[in-house]
Order: C-alpha cells, then sequence, then structure tokens
C-alpha cells in the first residue's frame, strides 16, 4: 500500500472517525486530537496485512478515544457548573440520504443524548456509540474493545437501557420543533412575558454551560415561572449588535447568537407535546469556536 494510497484511505474515512470520536467525548477539538493520533498511528503502521481499513480506523480511533475519555473524566469533575458537549453544525440531508439513517444520526449526536452517554462507563459508551449510531456488528465491536460477542452484548443491552431511561421519550416532527424555535424567539425577544410563558411545560428545565469564562446561570433553574422570567430578562438585555439566526446543529433547530460576527450564545430547546421541556445554553466561548455566521 503506498503512502498515497493510504492517506487516500484515511481520508475517505475519516467522517467516520471524527463521528465516532465526538459522539464518546463530546468535543470537537478532543474528537480531532484522536483522529490526528489515529492518523499517525496508520501512517507509521504495517497496513500490508491490513484487510479492513475502516474496522482497523474505527478500532485504533475508539481505543484512543477510551483512553482519552477516562482523562477527561477526572477534568469534568472539576468543571465550574454544569457540562455540556460542544454544538456542531449537522446537515444530514445530502451526505445521508436514507430518511431513516439521517434519524439515527441526528438521534445519536443530539444533546439530550450525549448528555445521558457521560454517564455511562467509557466501555458502555463506546459499544452504544458503535452498535446504535454506527451499526457495528457485535462480534466486530468485540475485536475493537477486546472483548467477547457475549460481553459485548451485554454492555450494548445495559447501556441501551440507561439511555432509554435518561433521555426524553418523544418524537417530533422538525418541522414543528423549528416553529416552536421561531416562536420561542420572538415571544424572548418582542413579545411578552405570558406569551413566552405559553410555550414551556411546567417543569420545564434550563440548563446552562459557560464553563464560568461567561455570565450564566451556575445551577439548572426549574419550572416555568422561573425560566421564563430568567430568559425574559436576558432577552432585554441583549446588546443592541446582537443578532440571532437559526442552524441546524446537533440534528436539530437551535438560535445561534451573534455580536459584531461573533457567536455569543447558543439556544437550543428540547420539544414534546407543543412544548418546551428543557433549553439548553451554551456559552462557554471555548466551545463556540467551531461556529462560523455567515
Amino acid at each position: 500500500m503506498t503512502a498515497d494510497t493510504a492517506t487516500d484511505l484515511f481520508e475517505e474515512h475519516r467522517p467516520v472517525l471524527t463521528g465516532v470520536a465526538y459522539r464518546m467525548l463530546g468535543r470537537i477539538a478532543d474528537a480531532e486530537d484522536v483522529v490526528q493520533e489515529a492518523w499517525l498511528r496508520w501512517s507509521s503502521a504495517d497496513r500490508d496485512d491490513v484487510r479492513e481499513p475502516r474496522a482497523y480506523l474505527v478500532r485504533i480511533t475508539t481505543r484512543l478515544a477510551i483512553d482519552r475519555l477516562r482523562h477527561l473524566q477526572s477534568r469534568r469533575e472539576a468543571y465550574v457548573g454544569p457540562w455540556l458537549p460542544e454544538p456542531v453544525i449537522t446537515g444530514f440531508g445530502q451526505a445521508v440520504p436514507d430518511s431513516a439513517e439521517q434519524a439515527v444520526l441526528a438521534d445519536s449526536v443530539s444533546l439530550a443524548v450525549l448528555i445521558v452517554l457521560e454517564t455511562l462507563s467509557p466501555l458502555e459508551r463506546a459499544v452504544f456509540v458503535l452498535r446504535e449510531a454506527f451499526g457495528f456488528p457485535y462480534a466486530e465491536i468485540g475485536v475493537t474493545l477486546d472483548r467477547s460477542e457475549a460481553a459485548v452484548r451485554q454492555l450494548a443491552g445495559r447501556a441501551k437501557r440507561h439511555v432509554e431511561e435518561g433521555r426524553p421519550r418523544y418524537d417530533v416532527d422538525p418541522a414543528e420543533r423549528r416553529d416552536l424555535t421561531e416562536r420561542f424567539l420572538a415571544a424572548a425577544s418582542g413579545g411578552g412575558l405570558d406569551q413566552l410563558l405559553a410555550l414551556l411545560a411546567p417543569d420545564v428545565r434550563l440548563v446552562s454551560d459557560s464553563g464560568g469564562k461567561a455570565k450564566a446561570p451556575r445551577r439548572i433553574i426549574e419550572t416555568a415561572d422561573k425560566v421564563g422570567r430568567f430568559l425574559f430578562a436576558v432577552a432585554h438585555d441583549w446588546p443592541s449588535r446582537m443578532e440571532a439566526r437559526i442552524l441546524e446543529l446537533n440534528g436539530g433547530p437551535a438560535l445561534v447568537f451573534s455580536v459584531d460576527g461573533q457567536v455569543d450564545t447558543v439556544f437550543q430547546a428540547e420539544v414534546t407535546d407543543g412544548v418546551i421541556r428543557c433549553v439548553y445554553v451554551i456559552r462557554n466561548p471555548d466551545k463556540l469556536t467551531g461556529l462560523r455566521v455567515r
């Protein structure tokens, strides 16, 4: 295998490798570091005996991601305030033409699911990502993790049950979710408090991630009255130069606020039964550098 062929093969599989690493780690920078390390190992390895490059590269990437996740978990214990995954721009329409596959990919990268994945062990998370998001066979996952197929099936079952118990149980039409996002923006920026409260579930929660680097609540806010009043106050304190647009982030519509072209805040809502049940607010500037306002 020539160096050019090896490079082409790696680039062909880079999107899958990045997808696995991001779902494992929740941050683009960490995922890119892992993929870069996988490339270094691939470029220096004896590739003549590699029959399935994709499986080989996923195996390297997954193992590296597990090692990094174990290191990151100790750092996140000292994180200031709630921790949320880094938002990423998605858009599976052209790259993934099959609507069923689009739904699977969008769900596996949603903030709600990634938050639940944080509660799994590194091995459980790896099995869930490889099986549920990318459809790898149990036997192949076993080779990747150096576990028997039976052990992988047990890990998969435990992880899936945990995720199903922890994530919201609803199916929302994407058009409905976008419509509610637009109404949320209109109510917060130009409507009255009652109009905003009407969009919120009684037990709505607001989870804000600033990492202590921007002004934001360091505790979860609960109930429609408290969340609504907080959002209403924030909206009416926005600088005049603040601009808002809707982007698809993590498989769903999100409000991206920017000042002078620099992304300042991301809002994304979980929706069920026509109301917002959770609002995620990301203000940590380290997690917004990957978003660009055109």
